[in-house]
């Protein structure tokens, strides 16, 4: 019994199952700790790799040297996509701990990798670790939370993702400045992925008598969708609503391809760009890093904003913003400048990200909700290929700046689109 105390994700009797924050709060932060470990993964290769493709495997084409992104879009949507049905099979903490498993090659492989290939095999790794991993973060805290604070958990969420991811971007970039590009920064990896393991299967649980209770106390229909309840929809038919059946959550879905489209071009393009422009790899670090730590920090006050405020007008807001200062970056030449700009572009991030989620949590049904989540989020990674891809031939074919301020346009255009198809409060549960 203190064993399992002390270790919950060995327990296997749990007390009185209530849904809410005070109730659940030592378990939902434990899943923010987790998700540092889940975000720590991709800072690895936030700095090194763009510069990596060139210095050691000749790789000069912008398009090539983007295709790891691409790959990772790639995995990560279509495990996404897999992941809702992989609920009704499987718990979701087996789901966390499975995507562990698949992570830990990662950094070994690209400490070895003998060729580019190898880096894009890591990479189809890495997506499907962050598919199954991150996807399971976010929906274990809504089922845990409740529809009160939905808004709030997933600021965390993703907040605590994306300060690792920025914290890990900047130690590998000053690594490699010391050290050189391999190995040294990927071992920084070897412990993020075994301690993202170690971590899950010691202290977490499953969620499964949470999402039942919510369940139970849900009616049937929720915003025109699903049958009856304790009924999941089709996988068909949740595809179609998110994807273009319901005005409300296709507006939800571009916007969040969108912003991952840029945030392809942030990964891939902007160190390319900030190197072509003469700063030094530590100083590309700060750039690189400021990004998602801005993005990080301020999601713990923006979800919890969505909650009070409704969530269209941050995502509207949000991808206006990401437009106008992914424009600033390509229009101007000052290091100074591009801090700004870096710290614009998380400030706008950090509007949108966890209120998304967010909101699609609040217009599905709960025990549809793992599947419409994938079917979202798998949209919203294929904007990293998208992304990646796009940019990567504009800048072969025009330069750095008219790539970028491309995707400027789309990141603005995409604002105005979920302007006119959002619902004003966006069904945040408890506002009228």
């Amino acid at each position: 019994m203190i064993f399992a105390r002390r270790f919950p994700g060995f327990a296997s009797v749990q007390g009185p199952v209530h849904l809410g924050l005070s109730d659940n709060w030592r378990q939902i932060a434990l899943l923010v700790a987790a998700n540092m470990f889940v975000g720590g993964m991709i800072g690895m290769e936030r700095t090194i790799l763009p510069g990596l493709a060139e210095a050691e495997f000749g790789v000069t084409s912008k398009t090539a040297i983007v295709s790891f992104i691409a790959t990772f879009g790639l995995a990560k949507a279509v495990s996404n996509l897999l992941v809702g049905g992989f609920t009704q099979r499987f718990t979701r903490r087996r789901i966390l701990i499975a995507g562990w498993i698949i992570g830990i090659p990662v950094p070994l492989i690209l400490i070895w990798a003998p060729a580019w290939g190898w880096v894009i095999g890591a990479n189809l790794l890495l997506g499907v670790n962050q598919g199954l991993a991150w996807s399971m973060t976010v929906n274990m805290k809504m089922d845990l939370a409740g529809p009160r604070w939905r808004g709030l958990v997933l600021g965390f969420n993703e907040s605590a993702g994306y300060l690792s991811l920025a914290v890990v971007a900047l130690l590998t970039g000053i690594i490699a400045e010391a050290y050189g590009l391999r190995p040294e920064p990927f071992y920084l990896g070897i412990g993020i992925a075994a301690a993202g393991l170690a971590f899950s299967v010691l202290f977490i649980r499953d969620t499964a008598a949470h999402l039942s209770l919510e369940t139970a106390g849900v009616p049937g229909e929720t915003a025109g969708l699903s049958g009856p309840m304790g009924v999941p929809s089709s996988f068909k038919a949740n595809f179609a609503d998110a994807t273009w059946r319901k005005p409300y959550l296709f507006g939800l879905t571009q916007a969040g391809l969108v912003k991952n489209l840029n945030d392809g071009v942030a990964w891939g393009i902007f160190p390319l760009y900030f190197a072509s422009q003469g700063l030094a790899l530590d100083r590309i670090a700060v750039l690189v890093a400021v990004y998602p730590l801005v993005w990080g920090v301020l999601q713990l006050a923006t979800g919890w904003a969505s909650d009070l405020l409704g969530r269209k007008p941050l995502i509207v807001i949000g991808m206006v913003l990401q437009g106008a200062a992914i424009s600033l970056t390509a229009g101007v030449h000052s290091y100074g400048v591009w801090i700004g700009s870096m710290s614009l572009l998380g400030l706008g991030t950090a509007l949108v990200y966890p209120t998304l989620l967010a909101a699609v949590g609040d217009s599905v049904p709960a025990i549809d909700r793992a599947s419409f989540l994938g079917v979202y989020r798998f949209w919203r990674d294929s904007g990293f290929i998208i992304g990646a891809l796009l940019a990567g031939i504009m800048a072969d074919l025009f330069g750095f700046r008219p790539a970028i301020q491309l995707i400027a346009a789309l990141t603005v255009g995409s604002g105005l689109l979920a302007l006119f198809t959002l619902r004003g409060r966006q069904n945040v549960p408890g506002i009228t």
